[in-house]
């Protein structure tokens, strides 16, 4: 499109700005699953903020190629918006919808500015539709990457949050597993560990293994990582909740423990630790 014709859809926007921007919102807001007064002020606001600069980076005559410098702001604003959205909980369509929607309104002014040129208007029609087409990939390409980012950052934080190091007693840390332990999972728990024990001095790690549906080969070679490198770090290592079925799983996977202290239940290898480390227990007698 030349730069006479796009100051010519540049001028429709400006000069038809209110009711542009009121059809837009309305359109929008009709297209909303949830509607409440929040999301309807965030959508006024960035909706009264993109029509000004879309309009302006329109005059420059470059329209074909959003991927040009002169659509550095006007791309970064739709970012913005549709990384909001993510957090908002909008949908990738409604993210769209939110260029889509000023379709129509414009189309409108389009057809009533240049009635008597139906060959303008096909050809303004149609460069226009493309432009929009392109703005509304973008913002679902934005929103995508977005909400990979929020998902893998949710899945650390579970990673971590499953995987807490808790302090027993002086120089006694505890690990509780719950649940299958995986190549991820495994980083994040040796991780977490030998920070704790950096942090606390720890002499003695329990890993408690109670919560661990079921024990292979693999989960036994990751424990193994685990108790190694505790040992570099100057503690010892003993696993826990080993109940009889796992025991004979890791005998019949010929898995080798010998080198690592194994209980039955976290309080016998608590027992354990303590003795290591030179803490005694006293139980009181209760008087008639």
């Amino acid at each position: 499109m030349s730069t006479e014709k796009s100051s010519q859809l540049a001028r429709i926007i400006i000069d038809h700005h209110d009711s542009l921007l009121e059809g837009w919102i309305t359109g929008m807001l009709s297209l909303l699953v949830r509607r409440d007064k929040a999301a309807e002020e965030a959508t006024r606001q960035q909706a009264s903020r993109f029509l000004p600069l879309l309009a302006e980076t329109i005059k420059t005559g470059q329209i074909q190629d959003i991927e040009a410098a002169n659509w550095t702001d006007t791309l970064q604003l739709l970012t913005e918006i549709s990384q909001a959205r993510v957090r908002q909980g909008f949908s990738p369509i409604e993210t769209a919808m939110f260029i889509f929607s000023l379709k129509e309104p414009l189309f409108a002014h389009l057809r009533t500015a240049l009635a008597n040129d139906a060959r303008e208007l096909a050809e303004q029609t149609a460069v226009t539709s493309t432009l929009f087409d392109k703005l509304g990939l973008f913002t679902i390409q934005v929103y995508q990457s977005t909400r990979e980012q929020v998902i893998q950052r949710q899945q650390q934080e579970l990673l971590e949050l499953s995987t807490p190091v808790v302090q027993l007693w002086q120089n006694v840390l505890a690990l509780p597993l719950i649940g299958t332990l995986d190549s991820a999972r495994t980083q994040v728990v040796m991780e977490n560990l030998l920070q704790k024990i950096v942090d606390t001095g720890a002499a003695i790690a329990i890993i408690d293994i109670t919560g661990v549906p079921t024990v292979d080969t693999l989960v036994a070679q990751h424990l193994l990582k685990t108790v190694a490198a505790a040992r570099l770090m100057g503690a010892d290592c003993i696993i826990s909740g080993i109940r009889p079925q796992i025991a004979q799983t890791i005998v019949h996977l010929g898995v080798n423990l010998e080198e690592v202290t194994t209980k039955a239940t976290l309080a016998d290898a608590f027992v354990v630790a303590l003795k290591r480390t030179g803490s005694t227990i006293s139980y009181a007698q209760s008087g008639k």
